[in-house]
């Protein structure tokens, strides 16, 4: 190693980006992998685990790790790309010991893990030195003391794993994209993930769940409790509750379906009312909508909202009372491009694109692919016979209902030649 800090906390790894000799970004941290010798001996570290191209998640020895600064990861660029399978000898840091109750030695306190250092020992091999722990609370307080113990101050890490908590590894997710949180959760064993999904509020679990694969929602929706997975399906957009929702055996999703507030159920219903692969089907039920007498400041406001897709805040559609789907009559559409060159004070019906071309409910796939495509679009309106928006087709939508089944396991991986060896330049062989 070469300008390595002394001491490294895995916590604070999970998320930072992996370079290649050139400096050209090839992954990102995702876990670290150690092994476990006895309650004295300190865990040896063997490697990362790198989140690749396409999700991919692979295996990155300590020997191929040149640096680790606060910002990132350098390797040698020789990887093996072979899918990281777990061996039963090993541990994943972040996934299996975060939150694991412990008991202090010295002391007989019970506390809980929420992060582990590791070092360079003198024969250059990674171990794991430290960890940081939290006391139990007792009484009226929330959390007891901190403390760094060395590995041999604890009972409790070695031997059969006992069902432990997820705060601190929810806490990890919580500080990631959704879409790298929901391939963290994809890769935990099936108790741990048990335990997370159970410790996440149900905002961020919903926005989880929209990224990852059907089975997975299907799995975890269904092993919650009927009213927390009503309740999860709310927080989800329209269109990927409806979706998840067909995957469901049909009274089930009856059932969630009435539990679910009557205006987020009818929203979902409507999307369901509608063939499969059409734009009515895929549409957002709930984009940007303006009555005709607001001003450019009133859309760029709206716009401003941190929930909404880049997509979804490109156009802003005005329309006649009411301004819920389905509205009155679609006035037209307004660029948010054009309307950041208005002044703030000017109607937004000044600056209506009269010219786009509406997608009826009914449009198919291509059809609505053929429309963005041709028209250099990231969003349509979705207009109904009476001339009523009903919602707006995105390329986000459009592209999720396009690609495989499953696209997000399987995305196709392109070449990184400075990664790729011979299996027998790596452990994983």
């Amino acid at each position: 190693m070469s300008s390595s800090p002394p001491r490294v906390y895995v916590a604070r790894l999970v998320g930072l980006p992996v370079y290649d000799p050139q400096g050209d970004q090839v992954g990102k941290v995702r876990d670290v992998v150690v092994a476990i010798r006895s309650a004295q001996a300190q865990p040896r570290v063997l490697g990362l685990v790198a989140e690749v191209f396409g999700r991919r998640r692979i295996f990155v020895p300590m020997t191929r790790v040149t640096n680790i600064d606060s910002g990132q990861v350098y390797t040698t660029g020789l990887l093996n790309l072979r899918r990281f399978e777990q061996r039963p000898t090993e541990t994943l840091a972040i996934a299996q010991l975060l939150d694991r109750t412990v008991t202090l030695r010295e002391s007989g306190v019970s506390a809980t893990v929420y992060d582990l250092a590791m070092e360079q020992a003198r024969n250059r091999d990674w171990v794991v030195s430290r960890l940081a722990v939290a006391e139990t609370g007792k009484g009226l307080r929330r959390r007891g003391q901190s403390h760094v113990v060395e590995w041999g101050e604890l009972d409790g890490l070695v031997g059969r794993e006992e069902a432990h908590g997820a705060h601190h590894l929810v806490a990890a997710i919580n500080e990631m994209r959704p879409a790298d949180a929901a391939s963290m959760l994809h890769d935990l064993p099936t108790d741990r993930r048990t335990a997370v999904v159970a410790a996440m509020d149900d905002e961020r679990l919903a926005d989880v769940l929209e990224e990852m694969p059907e089975e997975d929602q299907v799995e975890i929706l269904e092993a919650l409790e009927v009213e927390r997975a009503a309740d999860v399906l709310e927080e989800m957009s329209a269109d990927d509750a409806a979706d998840l929702i067909a995957e469901l055996p049909a009274d089930t999703g009856t059932l969630l379906l009435g539990l679910m507030e009557p205006e987020e159920a009818e929203d979902v219903r409507r999307l369901m009312s509608y063939a499969e692969e059409t734009a009515g089907a895929m549409m957002t039920p709930e984009p940007v909508i303006l009555g005709p007498d607001a001003t450019v400041a009133d859309a760029l406001a709206h716009v401003r909202r941190p929930e909404l897709t880049p997509s979804l805040a490109a156009l802003v559609y005005v329309c006649r009372q009411p301004l819920e789907t389905p509205t009155g009559r679609l006035l037209g559409v307004a660029h948010i491009q054009r309307l950041l060159r208005e002044p703030p004070s000017s109607l937004v019906a000044g600056a209506l694109d009269s010219s786009m071309d509406h997608l009826h409910p009914d449009a198919r796939i291509e059809e609505v692919a053929a429309h963005l495509a041709t028209y250099n679009l990231v969003a349509a309106p979705v207009v109904d016979d009476e001339g009523r928006l009903l919602g707006a087709v995105t390329v986000d939508d459009l592209l999720d209902h396009m690609l495989p089944p499953n696209w997000r396991d399987h995305a196709p991986r392109p070449d990184v030649p400075s990664m790729d060896v011979p299996a027998s330049a790596t452990r994983r062989a």
